[in-house]
């Protein structure tokens, strides 16, 4: 379902100074200087309504935190959630994420999260994928020696197609879980779509892929 349009999202990203980056590709090589504190980055492509990354900013804060969302009507709630909390290890962009290389530098950081991307199941569709080869490239590019990608998703087409991605690229995949609501993992922070899923009884999949040093 299509967001409804807010009229008012332009005016309030540019309010939120604290929180939302509105030039991006300034920051490349400097991420670390728009936090309060120096520590690893992590970042989430495809932020959403913002309730995974408020979570995960609140749980660990010796980490920052960095949200990548295209749709406007959206990331604004995420902005509101982050508003609410207060942290000082958050930032937003409202941004695509097509071209990461044009905003962080090599090496710069940490960890990627992937949270129930778009599948795009369509074969012509591939090179959408947030696990395709051509992503991949970039994440190896931005990421540090050994640094992982995180994927959850309710997708089973998508994780059997994100496993061979990452194998073929030479990645190594540190963790596969095909239940992840069965280990009961106490630092699981859920995102919206993750909660709705879990209730109906899906199944949702998380694997932990990492780049070799």
């Amino acid at each position: 379902m299509r967001a409804r349009y807010k009229p008012w999202a332009d005016e309030y990203l540019k309010e939120q100074t604290s929180y939302v980056e509105l030039n991006p590709t300034e920051n490349k090589g400097k991420w670390h200087s728009t936090f309060k504190q120096e520590q690893p980055i992590h970042l989430e492509i495809g932020t959403g309504k913002g309730q995974f990354i408020a979570g995960m900013a609140k749980q660990n804060p010796g980490v920052n935190f960095i949200g990548i969302e295209v749709a406007k009507s959206i990331i604004v709630t995420a902005v509101q959630k982050v508003v609410d909390l207060e942290p000082n290890n958050v930032k937003l962009i409202n941004d695509d994420a097509k071209d990461l290389t044009k905003m962080f530098a090599k090496n710069e950081l940490d960890r990627i999260y992937l949270n129930f991307s778009d599948p795009w199941p369509k074969n012509r569709h591939e090179k959408r994928r947030l696990t395709h080869r051509t992503f991949l490239e970039q994440y190896q590019e931005i990421l540090k020696p050994a640094g992982e990608i995180i994927l959850k998703t309710d997708n089973k087409g998508l994780f059997e197609y994100s496993l061979v991605s990452f194998s073929k690229f030479g990645l190594i995949l540190d963790e596969v879980c095909l239940d992840l609501h069965e280990l009961n993992d106490p630092t699981n922070v859920m995102t919206e779509y993750e909660e709705k899923f879990s209730a109906k009884g899906q199944s949702i999949y998380r694997c932990c892929a990492r780049f070799p040093k």
